[in-house]
């Protein structure tokens, strides 16, 4: 399963707006988790075998960045396909080989 989703904080960005320090939070946590991840520019994206393994590395995630902001806003969507596993990388692979690379 593939869960991709975004958590900033409201009302306590820095100075200059960036949220940054409180992302890197879910982030630390993300990659604690121990599972294949990617992290971009607006989204983490993790992989689990399973809906309570994936969502509890989302829901500590959700809670570190709530530590440091009373209010948090959370994108999350999911590719629930039970019984595939190293799709993190292989949907990348199968887009490049379809564009010939």
């Amino acid at each position: 399963m593939l869960f991709a989703f975004s958590i900033a904080p409201s009302g306590t960005a820095a100075e200059d707006g960036s949220v940054s320090a409180a992302v890197a939070e879910a982030v630390r946590v993300v990659r604690a988790s121990g599972l294949p991840h990617e992290t971009t520019s607006m989204f983490t994206t993790i992989e689990s075998e399973t809906w309570d393994e994936g969502m509890a590395v989302v829901k500590a995630a959700v809670e570190a960045v709530q530590a440091v902001s009373p209010r948090v806003s959370l994108v999350l969507k999911a590719d629930i396909r039970p019984g595939y596993t190293g799709q993190l990388t292989a949907k990348v692979a199968r887009i490049d080989e379809a564009l010939g690379g």
